[in-house]
């Protein structure tokens, strides 16, 4: 009962507070009351839009497909070669990200790159040299290989470099030297071998690469080197005239006719180690760009479909700075004699030549530009013959402008 009355004459007050009317309440309670915020009715949330999310394995598939469909992959021989230069100069001008990627990897010389080419997954095409492909054609180690292996272009030629201490005077010194020939079973072996033998030099072979076989060169520990790469070579240009190191010519005799070309090392090439005005004569082995004889109707004959017409319509693009010089000696039209081209290849070039036939005067155009060239019917080389093209492009350039 007392408790009771406590509690009410507690709540009293309040209750008394609430049942005022504004007009009894005082001003200070009216001016509290008012000072308090108005509780606002909640504002209507919007409905949240359920996104509409595909799956990770959709998304995955997607991307899958798009970067497959549309990449190719090109093997080097090595990093510091000029074929490493020239894939990373096609993925430069042919990848756009989107309708063509080209993704340049770098293998283990030219005849690693060929066995890749056939057997590894993942591997569209290669550069390798003519004169490995025919080793193994010979040997049959690959298998059928003229079935199985079809080339895109024939490239540019990779020089014979032959490095000694100048202690030794000339190849013939060289027999019974120790040289290094590189690793076992690579494209360089293969080639130094047949070189030697066929000039009857018999060297004690060393099996480094480049790198440890110079260090071993400058200390006298070997007496050669042998170094085969598109000059001038990024491993030999940066050697000082005061390495002690010099070039030993090799001679071009017709043991080697079949397999290998002619060349010339000059002080353009190599001031450090040429003289102004002299020439080491060595011989030279051809690059070509190789792929997987695939069936017609697969998906890597779909992808190289489209490199092959992406790389040769947009051919120009490779012969101006900063690509590497070596691909002006590049005639993509040449046949390498003995293999298949790629049917893809073949085509495009009889396309491009139904084209140029189609035109009723382009063989007037030509015979007017070899007449005014003073060219007339002289026997031509290969590579005049490619200049006298590229020359009639830019001649016939200016005939339409005029």
């Amino acid at each position: 009962m007392r408790f009771a009355l406590a509690i009410g004459l507690c709540l009293a007050p309040f209750v008394a507070l609430d049942l005022m009317s504004p007009d009894v309440a005082s001003a200070k309670d009216r001016s509290r009351l008012k000072a308090q915020p108005a509780v606002q009715a909640p504002k209507a949330q919007p409905a949240v839009q359920a996104k509409s999310q595909k799956s990770p394995v959709a998304i995955r598939g997607r991307y899958r497909a798009e970067l497959n469909d549309n990449t190719v992959t090109i093997m080097a021989g090595g990093a510091s070669g000029a074929d490493a230069a020239l894939v990373q100069d096609i993925a430069a001008v042919l990848d756009d990200g989107a309708a063509m990627r080209v993704v340049p990897m770098i293998g283990k010389g030219p005849a690693q790159t060929l066995k890749d080419v056939m057997f590894m997954r993942g591997v569209d095409m290669g550069i390798t040299q003519a004169n490995i492909l025919k080793h193994f054609a010979k040997t049959g180690e690959l298998g059928p290989l003229e079935s199985q292996i079809a080339y895109v272009a024939k490239l540019f030629n990779e020089e014979m470099h032959v490095l000694a201490h100048a202690g030794i005077a000339d190849l013939a010194a060289l027999d019974g030297k120790i040289v290094n020939i590189g690793p076992e079973g690579s494209g360089l072996e293969l080639t130094a071998r047949a070189v030697f033998a066929a000039l009857g030099v018999s060297v004690r072979a060393t099996h480094l690469d480049t790198a440890d076989a110079l260090a071993k060169l400058k200390a006298g520990e070997i007496d050669a080197t042998v170094v085969i790469a598109g000059k001038p070579a990024p491993t030999l240009a940066h050697l000082g005239g005061d390495s002690g190191l010099k070039f030993i010519g090799l001679p071009y005799t017709k043991d080697l006719e079949d397999d290998y070309y002619p060349a010339t090392l000059t002080h353009a090439d190599y001031p450090s180690l040429i003289e102004d005005g002299a020439r080491v004569d060595t011989v030279a082995v051809c690059a070509v760009l190789v792929s997987f004889n695939w069936s017609n109707d697969s998906a890597r004959t779909k992808k190289l479909a489209r490199f092959v017409d992406r790389f040769f319509s947009n051919f120009d693009a490779f012969l101006v700075t900063p690509r590497h010089p070596k691909w002006r000696q590049v005639n993509f039209a040449a046949t390498l004699e003995g293999w298949q081209r790629s049917p893809l290849a073949q085509s495009w070039i009889d396309q491009a030549k139904t084209a140029v036939a189609a035109d009723g005067q382009g063989q007037q155009r030509f015979q007017t530009f070899l007449a005014q060239a003073d060219i007339g019917r002289a026997q031509v080389s290969e590579d005049q013959r490619v200049q006298l093209f590229r020359d009639f492009v830019e001649w016939s350039k200016t005939q339409k402008q005029n």
